[in-house]
């Protein structure tokens, strides 16, 4: 592997929605680093004190980065950082003082 990037390749944006706002990032690209793009870096608040959260270690061990995610079984928490974006996705912040978060 040479290390060399092909520059212009980049995935097709399409719109995904946290907590109904609009967001439009390449598809495939991590929910964490499309939201931090777009400057946000509030994911959820600190169970304890309401403190800010968002993405820390960025591979899915910390989960500072949880939101809910829409899937078959209805709305679940994911990390947002092992989540890909894909068109149409709908995210929700987790409550303040909810069990998961």
């Amino acid at each position: 592997m040479s290390g060399r990037r092909t520059a212009g390749r980049r995935a097709p944006s399409v719109r995904f929605f946290l907590d109904g706002e609009a967001f439009d990032a390449p598809e495939g690209e991590s929910v964490a680093a499309a939201l931090m793009a777009a400057g946000v870096t509030r994911l959820r608040a600190a169970p304890r004190d309401g403190a800010p959260r968002g993405a820390f270690c960025l591979m899915g061990l910390c989960q500072e980065c949880l939101v809910l995610a829409e899937g078959p079984g209805g709305l679940a928490p994911t990390e947002a950082c092992r989540l890909a974006v894909r068109e149409g996705l709908s995210l929700r912040r987790l409550a303040p003082g909810s069990a998961d978060g």
